[in-house]
């Protein structure tokens, strides 16, 4: 059983209007990027972050903290996995205490990846508002988690994957749908 690409969902053009329309309604809700932070989940939601963070700067002229925030140690699945996820960096060299933070992501789907960034979040202190913004919401959840921000609903069956493929990553720029 090999997966091929079935659909290609957003091109570099795509991902950059989305990111563009993110970040205005980002400083809509939150009347600028006065108290605002940036936290992206690694690995794609960290290169999300500083890319809304640029858009942000573009702006309002203002520049935005963007940290990164690794997930692995608070996942509900660790035990089940067939293999084991490697650790990354974890960069909140900012406060948050008091601060509208943003958490950025690339795909949301079950809810779970989320799950984990809130309680992981905790240990850095309290923000005043924890706002969530994905590239892609899939749907299909089994927590009760929402996206404040959304670049691309994607309604997906759960049998397919969404991969984010970024140039950070040295990839070419895309969001596809992957099947069988």
């Amino acid at each position: 059983m090999s997966v091929k690409e079935k659909a290609l969902i957003l091109d570099k053009t795509g991902i950059d209007r989305a990111l563009t329309r993110v970040a205005h309604e980002i400083l809509e809700k939150n009347k600028g990027a006065g108290d605002l932070v940036l936290v992206g989940i690694q690995r794609g939601g960290v290169h999300l972050a500083k890319r809304l963070a640029i858009k942000i700067r573009e702006i309002e002229k203002v520049e935005v903290p963007v940290g990164s925030l690794d997930i692995t140690m608070y996942r509900d699945d660790l035990a089940t996995r067939k293999s084991q996820p490697v650790p990354q960096a974890t960069d909140i060299t900012f406060d948050i205490q008091n601060k509208i933070m943003v958490l950025v992501d690339d795909v949301v789907f079950t809810g779970r990846t989320i799950r984990a960034a809130l309680n992981s979040i905790m240990d850095y202190g309290r923000p005043k508002r924890i706002q969530l913004a994905v590239l892609v919401d899939r749907g299909h959840r089994e927590l009760p988690i929402r996206a404040d921000f959304i670049g691309k609903n994607l309604p997906t069956s759960s049998k397919e994957k969404v991969e984010v493929m970024l140039v950070e990553d040295g990839g070419e720029e895309k969001v596809v749908i992957l099947g069988e």
